[in-house]
């Protein structure tokens, strides 16, 4: 992909040009991108022992609802969060994260292995040990998402 930038001290606001033959998944990509900079905040927040700590999302193995609360899951530990697990999503970075199930999201590059042998959902080992699956209406999702 090449890239041109022009400056121009007339320009009342940046505006972006793509010029392509066809639609490719590079091209979406990157529109979908650029659409999302300026719609929701990326940074997370997450509470553990009564204080407020910033989350870095690739530190993050998944995060999940459980008995009406949303948390996430660390390397370090478990950390609630304020959000609805919809309000997560959008903040998270779509590349990398992917909703299993109503009830919980994971992080791409915190699977270690996926195991296929149970019929009508996957099995994902996670880089801290836990083990989560699929649920039947995310599978073809899932696998049209890692190329399967």
């Amino acid at each position: 992909m090449k890239l041109n930038i022009q400056i121009d001290a007339e320009a009342k606001e940046p505006e972006l040009v793509i010029t392509t033959a066809y639609m490719t998944g590079e091209v979406n990509r990157v529109v979908e991108f650029v659409s999302s900079l300026d719609d929701v905040p990326t940074i997370l927040c997450g509470i553990r022992n009564d204080k407020v700590d910033l989350l870095d999302q690739e530190a993050i193995v998944k995060i999940y609802a459980e008995d009406g609360k949303v948390f996430a899951k660390t390397d370090e530990g478990s950390y609630q969060m304020r959000l609805r697990l919809y309000e997560a999503e959008e903040r998270l970075d779509s590349s990398k994260f992917v909703r299993i199930s109503n009830s919980e999201i994971v992080n791409l590059k915190k699977v270690n292995s996926l195991d296929l042998s149970f019929v009508g959902t996957i099995c994902m080992e996670l880089s801290n040990g836990e083990v989560s699956y699929v649920s039947r209406r995310y599978v073809s999702k899932i696998k049209k998402v890692l190329g399967l």
